[in-house]
C-alpha cells in the first residue's frame, strides 16, 4: 500500500537532499580540483582557467613524478612505517584495553586513571627527544613507531568495547578452562571486528600523514617518509632531482609547478583513501559500540 506523504515531509526531505549534497560539494570538490589542475595543461593552470574540467588534459607530469627516485623512497618507507607502526599499535592497545575492561582486575581504576593523566599531562618534545637519542633510536624505524605505540583515546573506545561484551563468555570459558590470553585470542577478538578494524583505520590514517616525527628523528634522505617529500615539495618547492625533467615540460608549458605539487597531493592521498571502502562498513559501528559507557 502506497502511503501519501505530507507536503511537510517532502519539503523535509527536499531539504536534507539539498544540504547533505552542499555539504558533499564542498567536501569533495577541493581534491577534484586538485585532480584537475594536476591533469590540465599548464598554460591553463598560470591563466586560471580551471574551475570545474580539465583543460587540455595530459598525464606528463604523472610521468615525471613517478620518476622522481624520491617519490619511490618515501612511498617505500611509508608502507614500511604505516604497517610496523599499526601492528604495534594493535598489539599495544589490545594488551592494555582487555586487562582494564575486566572488573575482577586488580588496581583496574588507578591504572585508568594513570592513563587518563597523559591525555592531559605530556613531559614535551625536548624530554621525549632526550629519550629516543639515550635508546638509541635516532635514524631508525622505531624512533617513528614506538614513541605513539598506543593513543589513549583509542584504548578507552576498546575498553568500553571490551565492557559490552556479556560477561557469561568469560565464565563459560574459564569454566571450560581457558586462561585469559586464551579468552582475549579466541572469544573477545573474534567478537570485537567492528573496533578492531576502527582502530586499524584510526592508526593507519595517522602513521601515513604523519611527518614530523620524521623531521625530528630521522636526518637521512633515504629514510624519510612519503609525507616529507610531500612538504618539500609543496611548501618549499623542493623537486628533489627532477629539475631536468620539469624544465623539459616547463618550456612547452604542459606542467607548471603547480601541476607537480598537486600530482603529488594526488599520489600521496589516494593510495590511504583505497583503505575506507574495507573498512567502512566496521567503521560506525565500532565507533558508537564503543561509546556506549566506560
Amino acid at each position: 500500500m502506497k502511503i501519501r506523504r505530507t507536503p511537510a515531509e517532502i519539503t523535509f526531505d527536499a531539504a536534507n537532499i539539498l544540504l547533505l549534497g552542499l555539504i558533499a560539494f564542498i567536501m569533495i570538490y577541493p581534491m577534484y580540483y586538485v585532480f584537475i589542475v594536476s591533469i590540465s595543461s599548464g598554460i591553463h593552470v598560470l591563466r586560471g582557467d580551471v574551475t570545474f574540467f580539465p583543460r587540455q588534459p595530459t598525464f606528463e607530469v604523472y610521468r615525471t613524478v613517478l620518476q622522481n627516485p624520491d617519490i619511490h623512497t618515501g612511498f617505500r618507507n611509508t608502507l614500511l612505517y604505516t604497517s610496523v607502526g599499526t601492528a604495534i599499535n594493535l598489539i599495544m592497545t589490545t594488551l592494555c584495553a582487555y586487562p582494564l575492561s575486566r572488573k575482577d582486575f586488580y588496581g583496574r581504576k588507578p591504572l585508568t586513571f594513570f592513563f587518563l593523566l597523559t591525555m592531559f599531562i605530556s613531559g614535551g618534545m625536548i624530554p621525549l627527544y632526550l629519550t629516543v637519542l639515550d635508546l638509541g633510536l635516532i635514524n631508525t624505524m622505531w624512533a617513528i613507531v614506538l614513541p605513539p605505540a598506543i593513543s589513549t583515546w583509542n584504548m578507552l573506545i576498546m575498553r568500553s568495547f571490551f565492557t559490552n561484551i556479556p560477561e557469561s563468555l568469560h565464565e563459560s570459558a574459564t569454566i571450560d578452562g581457558a586462561n585469559d590470553l586464551q579468552i582475549l585470542s579466541r572469544i573477545v577478538l573474534p567478537l570485537s571486528k567492528p573496533v578492531m578494524a576502527t582502530m586499524l583505520l584510526f592508526y593507519a590514517v595517522a602513521h601515513w600523514n604523519s611527518w614530523f616525527s620524521a623531521v625530528i628523528y630521522l636526518n637521512q634522505r633515504a629514510r624519510l617518509p612519503l609525507q616529507v617529500f610531500l612538504r618539500d615539495i609543496v611548501i618549499t618547492g623542493v623537486f628533489g632531482d627532477q629539475h631536468e625533467l620539469v624544465g623539459t615540460a616547463m618550456d612547452h608549458f604542459q606542467v607548471v609547478a603547480t601541476n607537480y605539487q598537486y600530482a603529488v597531493i594526488i599520489i600521496t592521498v589516494v593510495p590511504i583513501l583505497l583503505v575506507y571502502p574495507f573498512l567502512q562498513k566496521h567503521f560506525t559501528k565500532g565507533v558508537m559500540i564503543g561509546s556506549i559507557k566506560g
